[in-house]
């Protein structure tokens, strides 16, 4: 994978390039058949948003015949990881706090959400105490 691009993508290339994470690889066709029914966009479309994409650095394709075959150029964590950041800090100043608190308090949270990032701090807060305590010595 090469190194992130800065482009900013539209939340229609987002979609299309979720498409191509989930697919690993596919044509324009292919794109357009993975699409929800209820996106009314054509194949030419499909194909300008594929084409932006790829001149962004975010998607490359190879030639099959007369297809082309698109994949990812970046790894989806390390585009989830920058935009995440992006809108942490135009958001919130870079405090996750304010987001974690808005998701707790408006129902956004599920019992298995909170039982996941209740492992993800217990896991960190071990991590943690191995740290000190090696680095630490007494």
């Amino acid at each position: 994978m090469t190194e992130l691009p800065n482009a900013p993508i539209s939340p229609a290339e987002t979609q299309i390039l979720s498409l191509i994470w989930q697919l690993k690889q596919a044509t324009v066709q292919q794109v357009l058949d993975n699409l929800p029914k209820e996106r009314d966009i054509t194949y030419a479309t499909v194909q300008t948003l594929l084409r932006r994409l790829e001149k962004k650095g975010y998607i490359k394709h190879i030639s099959k015949g007369k297809a082309h075959h698109f994949f990812a150029a970046v790894k989806q964590k390390d585009v989830v990881s920058k935009k995440v950041s992006d809108f942490l800090d135009r958001l919130f100043g870079g405090d996750s706090f304010p987001l974690m608190q808005y998701l707790a308090e408006h129902g956004k949270l599920t019992a298995d959400d909170i039982g996941k990032l209740k492992n993800i701090i217990n896991k960190q807060k071990t991590e943690g105490n191995k740290t000190t305590t090696t680095d630490n010595p007494q």
